[in-house]
């Protein structure tokens, strides 16, 4: 027969075990408040507070307060100015902005006239989230007294850029590179360490003269060949089943996802580290993902996270990595120009390291 007492036995076991391993436990209430946190603050799809850029060719009365009017929706913050064309389309490929606000030199012509749209959004498309939040901005009022072209609904004509189709693969393809390797690289450096001591090989590297940075170097190097396989196979897939393209350099994809790899092979390293077991490094490595993939802008548009939201997603990998694949697959951008966010990359592999360093000792506990 069932015995009660020798359930209850048990059951009081296990949650003394459970007591004990604190890891587990934080795990208990830290991931439910952690995905609480994330999915009711920072997520939003109500997109506001674009990047924009303005060239007011025109520089008149009504065009400067067109441009306030614009700023003023909340949709769009203006965070520079140029005096063209060509320099707001510089400024979205290298992705400094989202949107780029053309007033044309004949503008208060077309206003009078009514024949044609008084002026064009420039908009990086590649996500159609924010194309379809830009295109609220179609309607904006030509002045403060509503003035507008009479035979035209439209202030603003709408150009899409890298994705007039709003095919949601052109976004998700390269965004997948960095989640991949993420899942991969992160989970399985997190259990180089915990499985040499399990396994009884920290003995055996006691005797040998390696040093702690020789073997945390010797660790990652085999996981950065499987990165770049990993890169090629996405990369193949997409261009083969969703047609989507790399238009800038396929040597640059290659150099940002290397330096991108080694930084997630960093903090895998430093998970197995403070992991005492197998199950343990599992753990501590899917808390780091949750954050980085909601955060990063590959599920969800960055400009629409709260301001807290994005400070914290910054000092995540996986944001900047998103920014530099999709800038060179998609607007066919160079190294150079998104080198903004490869240096945060090389700064994360080195802290990581540093710390994976310190805190590994080269002994059986």
């Amino acid at each position: 027969m069932l015995s009660l007492g020798r359930v209850f036995a048990i059951a009081r076991k296990e949650a003394l075990q459970l007591r004990r391993d604190r890891l587990t436990f934080a795990m208990v209430f830290g991931m439910p408040i952690m995905q609480l946190l994330l999915f009711g603050y920072a997520i939003n799809q109500d997109v506001r507070h674009l990047s924009a850029g303005v060239a007011d060719l025109a520089a008149t009365e009504r065009s400067r307060s067109l441009i306030a009017d614009t700023q003023a929706s909340q949709v769009v913050d203006v965070v520079s100015t140029v005096h063209s064309a060509e320099a707001l389309e510089d400024q979205l490929r290298a992705g400094e902005i989202v949107v780029g606000i053309l007033i044309p030199r004949d503008f208060e012509r077309r206003v009078a006239t009514g024949d044609r749209p008084a002026a064009q959004l420039l908009v990086d498309g590649s996500d159609p989230v924010v194309l379809s939040a830009a295109q609220l901005l179609a309607d904006m009022p030509v002045s403060r007294d509503g003035i507008r072209s009479a035979a035209n609904d439209s202030t603003f004509e709408v150009r899409a850029y890298y994705n007039p189709e709003r095919r949601s693969s052109l976004q998700i393809v390269p965004g997948l590179v960095g989640v991949i390797l993420t899942m991969t690289m992160t989970l399985f450096t997190a259990v180089a360490i915990v499985r040499e001591r399990e396994r009884g090989n920290l003995e055996m590297l006691i005797t040998t003269p390696v040093r702690t940075p020789e073997l945390m170097v010797g660790k990652i190097l085999p996981y950065m060949l499987i990165g770049m396989m990993q890169v090629t196979l996405v990369l193949a897939v997409g261009a083969t089943l969703f047609d989507v393209p790399v238009r800038g350099s396929v040597i640059d994809v290659y150099s940002a996802s290397l330096i991108f790899v080694t930084a997630t092979l960093g903090l895998g390293l430093l998970v197995s580290t403070l992991a005492q077991t197998q199950f343990q490094a599992f753990q501590l490595a899917f808390f780091t993902f949750l954050p980085q993939i909601l955060l990063s802008g590959f599920m969800f548009p960055f400009d629409g996270m709260p301001r807290a939201a994005k400070w914290l997603a910054e000092l995540l990998p996986l944001t900047h990595f998103v920014r530099v694949i999709r800038g060179i697959t998609l607007r066919g951008a160079s190294l150079s120009e998104v080198g903004r966010d490869l240096w945060p990359l090389a700064v994360f592999f080195l802290a990581t390291m540093t710390l994976a360093t310190i805190r590994f000792r080269k002994r059986l506990d």
